[in-house]
């Protein structure tokens, strides 16, 4: 049964709605763009991450707790990047919540977004050979943080079309607890997580091979699950 049908069968049987399978593919590809980002953030620029803000407040904690001012600066800029891309992604797709069925044209908007600023970020890191210097990599840091701030921002805004694409932990023990626990796991969950390691082993190599390129794995990933987010009818 294709996902329409599939669907109008469960609207007319009073079950909410899924997500298609489209956008359920758009979402691993996110998250694959993701550890890509995370792996270029951590490994080739300052050992801070992109889109966890979790562990980078640990980060900051322990970078302060050494009096380590690199440590510190690369925490912050992550932090700051990180929530600036969320509030201008709240801003801007405020009053357009998406349904099970689609992602709000706002969102997908916010999504070209990321791609063009992760474009820019690849450009700049290829013209410097896969190795920016002190002040390129501070500004490169603090746009990976941006761009990934802009994506969770774009899936809380999506609402139950979508899922976390930047942190997964909270994902894994929901699937642990309420999927292989209760006896209903859903087979998605492990497919984002083997996106996130798919994505972020694909940019390591890229990285000990053609460091210049790495930069363009994330956003053609981001590209590909737009092109698959548009497949579902849109508002």
């Amino acid at each position: 049964m294709s996902d329409a049908p599939r669907k109008q069968a469960t609207e007319s049987s009073g079950q909410p709605a899924e997500p298609g399978t489209a956008l359920r593919v758009a979402v691993v590809l996110l998250v694959a763009a993701s550890g890509a980002v995370e792996t270029i953030s951590f490994t080739a620029l300052d050992h801070v991450f992109a889109g966890v803000m979790t562990s980078n407040l640990a980060l900051l904690g322990m970078a302060v707790g050494r009096a380590q001012g690199t440590g510190v600066t690369a925490a912050v800029l992550a932090l700051a990047g990180f929530g600036l891309g969320a509030a201008v992604t709240a801003r801007f797709t405020r009053g357009h919540e998406g349904t099970a069925t689609h992602w709000p044209r706002p969102v997908l908007l916010c999504l070209v977004g990321e791609a063009l600023l992760l474009a820019v970020g690849a450009v700049v890191w290829a013209a410097l050979g896969g190795a920016p210097g002190r002040t390129a990599r501070d500004v490169l840091q603090f746009g990976a943080a941006l761009t990934m701030g802009i994506q969770s921002g774009a899936m809380v805004a999506a609402g139950r079309a979508a899922a976390p694409t930047t942190y997964l932990t909270g994902t894994l023990a929901t699937y642990i607890v309420k999927g292989v626990g209760a006896g209903r796991p859903n087979r998605w969950v492990p497919l984002r997580l083997a996106g996130l390691f798919a994505g972020a082993a694909a940019c390591m190599a890229v990285l000990r091979t053609a460091p210049g390129w790495a930069g363009w794995i994330p956003p053609v990933l981001v590209v590909c699950a737009l092109v698959a987010a548009a497949a579902p009818g849109r508002e």
